[in-house]
């Protein structure tokens, strides 16, 4: 199992920073949240890439249907090169309770699930070399063959995450078309556990996919490894490839919540 940090919040200065702590301290990867408006999340991306060598970079989550696909390729190819081959994006629907602000965004879900589709295939398009995509929503279309070659990651198939609520087939059906799933699991009366993680496990199995990652978030403690590595290992056991360890709390900018975060970083990831 591998262990990323999902950043809180703060400053781009104070972000940039706690991803040096992350990697001075054994942490795998590093993910910032993608906001309407904000700290931009690809530009703080890149600054991170070029302070760090070592751990993974991400989004945790962009909200692929309020954004333009090719652009988000671009951001992330252009992430990829300059951190030589550590870039993952985490893709999904967003969250209109709490991600978006009244902009005029499509909001109805059976047509955010579509333009997310579309996105996650014109995307794969573009950094795979291709000049031409048409879908429904989408239409890309562009000969300057020196633009596709400049832009070419450095990974031969960035990793693309995608958001999947088991058990629904239409959301699954979207993660045999990606690299990883973040599960958003949907069991009436209980929360999700490492059972379902194995149920699910076996669901993509039975189709083929066996070398996808898992990412699960959540909180362990600071200050306390062997109770941190308790708490992760059933999921590891499960078959989750990822722990990202996450501090969703409001307010995301506190003094507070710089403090713990910090703290947390620099204990370590919860590994056995």
């Amino acid at each position: 199992m591998k262990f990323g940090v999902v950043l809180p919040g703060g400053t781009a200065t104070q972000q940039l920073e706690q991803a040096v702590v992350a990697e001075e301290s054994g942490w795998d990867g590093v993910f910032v949240w993608e906001a309407a408006y904000g700290v931009d999340a690809w530009t703080l991306l890149a600054a991170m890439a070029e302070r760090t060598t070592r751990v993974m970079l991400g989004t945790m989550l962009t909200p692929l249907p309020w954004r333009r696909p090719w652009k988000v390729a671009s951001q992330v190819a252009t992430l990829d090169q300059l951190s030589a081959g550590r870039a993952i994006l985490t893709v999904g629907l967003g969250a209109i309770s709490t991600d978006l602000p009244l902009t005029g965004e499509v909001i109805d879900l059976p047509m955010r699930a579509e333009y997310l589709d579309e996105g996650i295939d014109l995307i794969r398009t573009l950094w795979d070399g291709g000049t031409k995509y048409h879908g429904r929503h989408y239409h890309y279309e562009c000969d300057r063959t020196d633009l596709t070659e400049v832009g070419r990651p450095v990974q031969a198939r960035i990793p693309i995450w995608v958001v999947g609520v088991w058990p629904r087939p239409k959301s699954m059906q979207r993660v045999l078309r990606c690299d990883g799933v973040v599960p958003q699991i949907e069991i009436a009366g209980r929360e999700g556990s490492p059972d379902d993680v194995r149920d699910m496990r076996a669901w993509l199995a039975d189709r083929g996919c066996v070398d996808l990652d898992v990412a699960i978030d959540g909180e362990t403690p600071t200050g306390d490894p062997a109770a941190a590595a308790a708490h992760v290992r059933p999921w590891a056991d499960a078959g989750a490839t990822w722990w990202l360890e996450t501090r969703w709390t409001m307010p995301h900018h506190s003094d507070e919540r710089m403090l713990e975060i910090q703290d947390r970083l620099r204990s370590g990831p919860p590994a056995s």
